[in-house]
């Protein structure tokens, strides 16, 4: 085989190596991770808060998931494809009904993305009814 056979076929890898890096998929960023919902109080009722994210890659973005640590949290996500550039939410809701004190929580939401499971968080302080 000649020498210029081996230079066209290190180019043609260099090229293909090229083309793969540059195509990154999609990405989930999102604006913020942690919401803190300062104190809130348990006579209240359930609150809410919402993560934004936009799909920074260049393929159409799934959430297959969003699970909470426990049950008086409860995400929801979009189930339909983010395109590329485009954006969306995780809806969080936390019920304090019989959770006085300090908490954090955590919601992992798995994706198609780049990063596969990305964790969010709330915290708060619940005052307890009656106070």
């Amino acid at each position: 085989m000649t020498k210029r056979f081996f230079i066209a076929l290190f180019a043609i890898s260099l090229l293909a190596i090229s083309a793969l890096a540059q195509e990154r998929g999609p990405e989930a960023t999102f604006s913020k991770m942690t919401h803190d919902f300062g104190t809130i109080k348990e006579a209240k009722g359930p609150v809410s808060c919402s993560f934004e994210f936009t799909n920074t890659g260049d393929k159409p973005l799934l959430i297959i998931n969003a699970v909470a640590s426990c049950g008086c949290t409860h995400p929801e996500f979009p189930t339909k494809p983010i395109k590329p550039g485009k954006k969306g939410k995780i809806k969080v809701t936390f019920s304090p009904i019989g959770r006085p004190g300090s908490f954090k929580k955590t919601i992992k939401v798995k994706t198609n993305g780049k990063e596969r499971t990305i964790s969010l968080h709330i915290e708060g302080t619940v005052v307890p009814k009656g106070k």
